[in-house]
């Protein structure tokens, strides 16, 4: 079998100072992100890193429905360097509508500060769908649609 690589690979320039980061696809899916998971494990072979459901992170302050509690919250599947990461979207935030763009663009930095600074040029007139904090996951992480309409997660992992 030959290895498939999907890396992308970003420079970015910042008072003379190059930083690399890693751009990963994000997919969101209406409740199937676990089956659709299986499948891409299948055929790129390798073991889920993460797998978060809501009932993992449920709450006073964030309840869920019981038919949605095994939903994925998050799942990770390394493929060469990079990551394929989804997500079920809850109903309480409307279906994902399959003839739009399912997808964010998930860029993961090399420090907290060259996250803040990503997502707020980034975010700069867009919508803030989760403001830069820690995640249920351990990671600081911040999500949102630019002023261009394109959906973008931003996230630093002390451990990576």
């Amino acid at each position: 079998m030959t290895p498939v690589r999907i890396k992308v690979s970003l420079t970015l320039q910042s008072k003379g100072a190059i930083h690399m980061v890693a751009i990963n696809p994000y997919i969101n899916f209406n409740g199937n992100a676990e089956e659709a998971f299986a499948f891409y494990k299948s055929v790129f072979g390798g073991e889920f890193t993460t797998i978060v459901r809501f009932k993992d992170v449920a709450s006073d302050a964030f309840p869920i429905p019981e038919h949605e509690a095994n939903n994925i919250m998050r799942i990770i599947l390394p493929i060469g360097d990079s990551f394929l990461i989804a997500n079920d979207v809850p109903e309480s935030l409307g279906p994902v509508n399959e003839k739009e763009n399912r997808s964010k663009i998930s860029v993961t930095t090399d420090s907290h500060e060259e996250a803040d600074r990503l997502y707020t040029g980034l975010s700069e007139d867009g919508t803030v769908e989760m403001h830069m904090d820690e995640s249920p996951w351990n990671t600081y992480f911040g999500m949102f649609r630019d002023k261009y309409g394109i959906e973008w997660t931003i996230e630093y992992s002390k451990n990576s």
